[in-house]
């Protein structure tokens, strides 16, 4: 393993050890391509709690997309993250549209407006998670454009809605509601009352609903994936997680606290028993 992919896995470990795990079922050089696509959405995602303020996070979204279009100021492939990236576009053909509409979609991050409906959480899901599975599986499939749009689009937002469900009560510490407010206002819950952590009938019920929405993408994305080329299957292995993550946030009866976190080995064993079986 090079210096620069090297630290490319190290940075994916400790910024997103989910799908650094997914990435160990792999063979390179495909696992340092997607690795690399990953630290560069993990390192997206965390600008939010970098910047004290959205000026600061905004400049460093356009650094990315700058740096996406080849307009980057200095030597951009100074930066692992970015030269590893580039490389790994380079290497397989992948598009630099679908990137830059994931650095466009993370602005939301920076502010503290409430997600509107479901459908604005479908499409920001799409943008930012989805997105890492289409292009995943097209490193997979030596670099040729493939049709998985039902596959990654379901599992992208079963997956985010599983994250938030369980970062509901720190977001909401934060002054942010991530999951759609639609649904609350519908059971008469406000966004006054979910930032001050109030518990309700209503906002159970609201939950439990977000949970039902999310089972039902995770059922499509199964049957999707299930007829995907052999191949193409091990990009998706997170899905192995979501169930189980879904289920335990059912039974979460404190609203507002934070989830068990599941063992690091049980993700591992998961992931690998779910690739052993379908790929």
């Amino acid at each position: 393993m090079s210096e620069g992919a090297g630290y490319v896995a190290s940075f994916l470990r400790d910024a997103d050890r989910d799908r650094y795990f997914a990435t160990l079922l792999l063979k390179e050089p495909e696992r340092t391509a997607i690795q690399s696509l990953y630290a560069f959405s993990a390192d997206v995602a965390s600008i939010r709690d970098r910047a004290r303020e959205p000026t600061a996070g905004e400049i460093r979204l356009q650094w990315w997309a700058d740096a996406l279009k080849g307009t980057g100021h200095g030597n951009v492939r100074q930066n692992p993250l970015a030269a590893a990236l580039l490389d790994a576009m380079s290497r397989y053909g992948l598009p630099s549209g679908p990137l830059l509409r994931l650095v466009a979609a993370r602005r939301f991050d920076l502010y503290q407006d409430p997600m509107p409906d479901v459908a604005s959480f479908e499409g920001y899901a799409g943008e930012t998670v989805s997105v890492l599975y289409q292009l995943a599986a097209m490193v997979l499939n030596g670099g040729t454009e493939v049709e998985t749009g039902d596959a990654a689009g379901h599992l992208g937002v079963a997956q985010a809605l599983a994250g938030h469900l369980r970062a509901f009560g720190f977001n909401a510490s934060q002054g942010r509601i991530f999951l759609p407010m639609n649904i609350f206002a519908a059971n008469g819950v406000t966004d006054g009352e979910i930032l001050a952590g109030a518990a309700s009938e209503g906002l159970f019920a609201a939950l439990a609903q977000v949970n039902d929405l999310a089972v039902e993408h995770l059922g499509k994305a199964q049957r999707a994936i299930a007829v995907l080329p052999t191949q193409l299957r091990p990009a998706f292995a997170p899905v192995a997680l979501i169930g189980p993550e879904l289920r335990q946030a059912a039974r979460q009866r404190t609203p507002f606290a934070a989830t068990a976190a599941t063992a690091d080995w049980r993700k591992i064993l998961a992931m690998w028993w779910w690739s052993a079986r379908r790929a």
